[in-house]
């Protein structure tokens, strides 16, 4: 079995990580909250093959949807196959709802799932967070950081 990565419970292996979101974006706070999926998208998530890149979770009719999530097909289901792209409902309390609805729509927040998992009872979770959208200052501000404790950590390697 492959070593769990860094950060990372060793009994929730993650099955799409949106790494490109902690860059572009400014997270203020994460949740967990659970997806309503068919029986032919959780047999694909199990293979670890979803993308959730592009993906933005939005408010409509008091109920939370993740949009623009990509789960491939499942090859052996044939014709009762799920659209790979649908809209899918995520699964939370109405006050965390409406809490975060107000927050995008008062606040000008985006909702981005941050990673899909399999909790220890097998359940498919989405790691949401709150976020603001960084300007390019605020980015390159963050790649200097990186680069300079990268480099700080090869400095103390070296010197022992």
């Amino acid at each position: 079995m492959n070593s769990p990565k860094k950060g990372h419970d060793p009994k929730t292996r993650p099955v799409a990580e949106n790494r490109k979101a902690r860059f572009n974006y400014e997270i203020t706070e994460t949740l967990e909250a659970g997806i309503e999926l068919q029986g032919t998208e959780v047999k694909s998530l199990r293979q670890g093959r979803s993308n959730i890149s592009e993906s933005y979770a939005a408010e409509y009719g008091g109920e939370l949807f993740l949009y623009n999530a990509y789960i491939p097909e499942y090859l052996q289901a044939n014709r009762f196959n799920h659209e790979t792209r649908r809209p899918r409902k995520l699964l939370l309390h109405k006050r965390e709802i409406a809490r975060l609805a107000g927050a995008t729509q008062k606040e000008g927040m985006t909702i981005v799932p941050l990673r899909v998992y399999f909790n220890q009872r097998g359940i498919a979770k989405v790691t949401i967070g709150l976020a603001r959208g960084k300007k390019t200052h605020d980015k390159r501000e963050t790649e200097k950081e990186r680069s300079w404790n990268r480099e700080k950590a090869r400095l103390l390697r070296e010197k022992g």
